[in-house]
C-alpha cells in the first residue's frame, strides 16, 4: 500500500490532510492517534468504501476509485464493531460469508474448517453467536475476514474491550498470519498492542503525521531510556517541583504525580532523596510507546 499526499475531506473539514504512507509486503503496520486524527478515514479510503478527496492511493498496485472490486477480493476487513450475523451459526457465518466471495460451496466448506481451527472454535462450530463471548466473536471475526485467503488484512481497534487472555490470544491469531506472509494493518488505542504487533507505525494527529518508525525506533527519538515517577497526595505534586529540577532530560506534571524521563532513574530517584523530596511511592520503569504517544499528542482528553 501506498499513499502519497493522501486527502479525505467531510465538506469544509479535512479528515486527513495529503499523508505519505507506504506499508511493505508482509509487515504489520499500525496507524496511531486519539479520537479524530484521521487513522478511520484513512483505512476506509485504503479498504474501497470512501473516495479520497486528493492525492494518490495504491492498495496492492491498483487505484481503489478505479479497481475497486478487485482490490476489495484481495482483502479482508476486521471493522471496529463486530458485524456478524446473530441468527447463523458460527460456521454459517463463515460459509455464507465465503459465497459472497464467488467461492465454490465445497472450498468454503474446507475453508469455514480450517478457519474454525484456526480461531480455536471448532468445539462451538454450530452454536448461535449471540452467546459467545466477546473475545470468541472478535475471533469468529477475523476468520471470516481470512475466508478469501487475503493478501492484506484490515484490522480496525482489533481487542478493544477484550479482557487480557482474550488479546493475548488475537496477538498470537494475528503473528501466525503475519508469519504466513499476510500484510496486517492495524489501527489501535493499545500502546501495548502496538509494540506488540506492528514492525513499523505512523502517530496521527490533527489528520497529519507526527512520527513514523519502529517503536524502538520512535522510543529512541522522542523519549528516554527510563522514566521516574514519582507520585505524591493529590495537589502535592506541584511543590515538588522544585525539588527535582535538573535531575531529568524532561519533566513532566500530573495531578498526582511527576514523571521525571532520564537515562538512570535509580539516579534520579536517589539524588531526589538527597534534596529532600520525598513521595507517597516510586517507580523506575522503561519507556514506552505510550509516552512516545502522549509527548507527541498530548494529554488532554480528545471525544
Amino acid at each position: 500500500m501506498r499513499a502519497r499526499g493522501l486527502v479525505k475531506r467531510f465538506g469544509d473539514f479535512t479528515a486527513v490532510d495529503g499523508i505519505d504512507v507506504e506499508v511493505r509486503p508482509g509487515e504489520a503496520f499500525g496507524f496511531l492517534g486519539p479520537n479524530g486524527a484521521g487513522k478511520s478515514s484513512t483505512m476506509r479510503m485504503i479498504a474501497c468504501v470512501s473516495p479520497r478527496s486528493g492525492g494518490e492511493l495504491r492498495v496492492l498496485g491498483d487505484d481503489p476509485d478505479v479497481h475497486g472490486p478487485r482490490v476489495r477480493a484481495r482483502l479482508g476487513v476486521v471493522p471496529q464493531q463486530d458485524n456478524l450475523d446473530s441468527e447463523l451459526t458460527v460456521r454459517e457465518n463463515l460459509f455464507v460469508y465465503g459465497r459472497y466471495f464467488g467461492l465454490s460451496k465445497r472450498h468454503v466448506r474446507e475453508k469455514a474448517e480450517e478457519l474454525l481451527e484456526f480461531a480455536q472454535l471448532t468445539d462451538r462450530a454450530d452454536h448461535q453467536v449471540e452467546p459467545l463471548s466477546g473475545g470468541m466473536k472478535r475471533r469468529l471475526t477475523i476468520a471470516r475476514s481470512l475466508v478469501n485467503d487475503p493478501e492484506l488484512l484490515l484490522l480496525d481497534e482489533p481487542t478493544t474491550g477484550l479482557d487480557p487472555q482474550a488479546r493475548h490470544l488475537l496477538w498470537d491469531r494475528l503473528f501466525r498470519l503475519k508469519q504466513q506472509g499476510v500484510t496486517l494493518i492495524v489501527t489501535t488505542h493499545y500502546m501495548d498492542e502496538a509494540e506488540q504487533l506492528c514492525d513499523r507505525l505512523v502517530v496521527m494527529d490533527g489528520g497529519k503525521i507526527a512520527a513514523e518508525g519502529s517503536p524502538a525506533e520512535l522510543i529512541a527519538k522522542y523519549s528516554t531510556r527510563e522514566v521516574l515517577e514519582l507520585r505524591f497526595s493529590p495537589g502535592q505534586q506541584h511543590a515538588a517541583l522544585p525539588g527535582v529540577q535538573g535531575l531529568a532530560d524532561r519533566i513532566e506534571e500530573l495531578p498526582d504525580r511527576l514523571l521525571l524521563y532520564t537515562a538512570d532513574g535509580e539516579a534520579a530517584l536517589a539524588a531526589a532523596h538527597q534534596r529532600g523530596v520525598t513521595p507517597v511511592a516510586s517507580l523506575v520503569r522503561r519507556s514506552s510507546l505510550e509516552d512516545v504517544f502522549l509527548r507527541l499528542t498530548g494529554r488532554t482528553l480528545v471525544d
